[in-house]
């Protein structure tokens, strides 16, 4: 226990751990489940004091306390560090060592710059070209998150730099900044491990590998596209559907798998090694988001031909949908006006309501079966978008997981404060204050873990400052908010009446991943400068 402080006019005296950076601090939070723990028969001024009206700003004493020792340690170790001659000898060789480690550093982050501004210029020279714009929309993922890694590797230096002497004089901020820096280092690592990780084993199991994707593509095709097709023309389910029709539908769609099958196994067969060799190599040098982005645009591509044939039939489905309501409006007697948004009276002819019974009744027959064919496609496509959503939700998790603090909060949860409270203790022993100030130990009834006594006169009170924690939920859970942001009630309610009227389905239904700061444009000689100066404090 560090300091106390004594009111001596109510024997009242507060004990608290000092807050050190890397050990812990103080920090409010009204929601705190545990505020004090009062003895059972607490002295009657303690009553009168919480009836008070409150003169100090609670806030502004928990800065005082995380500022208390911050700058005497700053100090100390200044000290310490000039009062010794080795001590000085061995600090100007580490110092002599750190400066020569952060010129490397600085050196081959530099020529990381050179060649991502270089490929900046070069991908704004080929936007021009339709070639270099249809790629970058059919690779999409890959492209965002190509631009996520620029920015993360161009922005280490800025991460890693002091952000002012206020951290220096206040525990709490030294700590925020100290976790943001160190959620930007194990975010990078824990990336580059897991693509290490996939990567080697794509080189080294590289034919199993391509055997098991191939085996997923033919069954996907096989037993489940033309077997369905083939299913839907004829009596699917025992409904009895329109034999012309479904054959039409059934061969066209047999016909656009078979085409786009015989283009993709083909071009696969030509392309397969360089392909996975590409995805492990991405992975091995800019981590697992890259080849899973890759993965995923490439999953994309090779389900194009559903995306197609759902496009096309949801087309007919909603304008087949869309006739038969005109239709039985006609019926009705009633018309939609689209200015005011709503159905209005109106009287038809005696022919419109002949060509409208001619048109409602084929339109009606003819709607089971295009039914059962836009249900079908509609579930593979859900099914793709599904395994898409999945697999970028996984991206999605791999930037946003704050690995520093899942591995802090294991080791020193005190490092997350959230709300503090106060133990109070009652004293019997009328002798426990001196003992207190001489420094003996003092005689008196304790908790078993506390056993500092301090007490003068009749009911006097000792209070412990407390410090609640986060729970592993409340430290991780934050950071995944932005995950499936643009998925609620709403969103699901429009998604299901669009399908239910033919409507195209969204294939983004997780968040962004944006990056969050500008293209970095100084000149060579500056980043170098602040690349050098964000290793070399490190040391300070």
């Amino acid at each position: 226990m560090g300091n106390h402080l004594l009111r001596l006019n109510s024997t009242y005296v507060m004990i608290y751990e000092t807050p050190e950076y890397g050990s812990h601090h103080f920090a409010l939070n009204f929601c705190s489940s545990k505020l004090t723990n009062c003895p059972p028969k607490s002295p009657k001024w303690v009553d009168k004091l919480y009836q008070k009206h409150q003169l100090l700003d609670l806030d502004t004493v928990i800065l005082a306390i995380n500022c208390s020792a911050a700058a005497n340690i700053y100090f100390r170790n200044d000290m310490d560090l000039q009062s010794s001659s080795r001590k000085v000898v061995l600090y100007m060789f580490l110092k002599f060592i750190w400066r020569l480690w952060a010129t490397v550093v600085a050196t081959f982050s530099t020529i990381l710059y050179v060649v991502l501004q270089s490929f900046k210029k070069f991908t704004g020279s080929a936007s021009n070209f339709w070639i270099f714009t249809a790629l970058a929309k059919i690779f999409c993922n890959t492209w965002r998150n190509t631009q996520v890694k620029c920015h993360q590797i161009l922005y280490w230096p800025i991460y890693l730099n002091e952000t002012g002497l206020r951290c220096q004089a206040c525990v709490e901020y030294a700590e925020k900044a100290g976790l943001r820096r160190h959620s930007f280092w194990s975010s990078a690592v824990a990336d580059v491990f897991l693509g290490n990780l996939v990567g080697f084993t794509l080189l080294i199991h590289e034919e199993a590998v391509l055997k098991w994707f191939s085996t997923c593509a033919i069954q996907y095709t096989d037993d489940v596209l033309r077997t369905g097709c083939v299913w839907l023309m004829g009596v699917p389910a025992g409904f009895k559907l329109n034999t012309e029709l479904a054959g039409v539908f059934g061969i066209i769609s047999l016909n656009a798998i078979q085409i786009w099958s015989t283009i993709w196994f083909s071009a696969t067969d030509i392309f397969a090694n360089v392909i996975i060799k590409l995805v492990a190599l991405s992975g091995i040098l800019l981590g697992m988001t890259i080849p899973v982005a890759m993965i995923t645009d490439m999953i994309a591509i090779a389900a194009f031909h559903v995306y197609t044939l759902h496009y096309l039939i949801s087309l007919l489905y909603s304008l087949q949908i869309q006739i038969l309501a005109a239709l039985w409006r006609l019926f009705r007697g009633r018309k939609w006006n689209p200015l005011r948004q709503r159905l209005d009276s109106y009287e038809y002819s005696v022919e419109q309501h002949v060509v409208g019974s001619l048109l409602f009744t084929p339109l009606l027959l003819l709607l089971p079966t295009t039914s059962v064919f836009y249900i079908f496609l509609s579930i593979m496509n859900l099914t793709i978008i599904f395994s898409l959503t999945l697999v970028e939700i996984i991206i999605s998790i791999i930037h946003d997981t704050p690995y520093s603090k899942v591995l802090l909060w294991l080791t020193r949860s005190k490092r997350f404060p959230s709300g503090i409270w106060f133990e109070t203790i009652h004293c019997q022993s009328a002798s426990s204050v001196d003992g207190f100030l001489s420094g003996s130990p003092p005689s008196c009834k304790s908790t078993p873990q506390d056993k500092y006594m301090i007490l003068r006169k009749s009911r006097p009170l000792l209070s412990l400052l407390r410090s609640n924690t986060l729970t592993f939920g409340q430290v991780v859970f934050p950071h995944y908010k932005n995950i499936c942001s643009g998925v609620h009630g709403q969103t699901l309610r429009s998604e299901i009446s669009g399908i239910l009227m033919g409507k195209s389905i969204s294939t983004k239904l997780c968040s962004e991943v944006p990056p969050e700061v500008p293209w970095m444009s100084i000149s060579y000689k500056d980043y170098w400068y602040v690349c050098y100066n964000a290793v070399f404090t490190r040391m300070q």
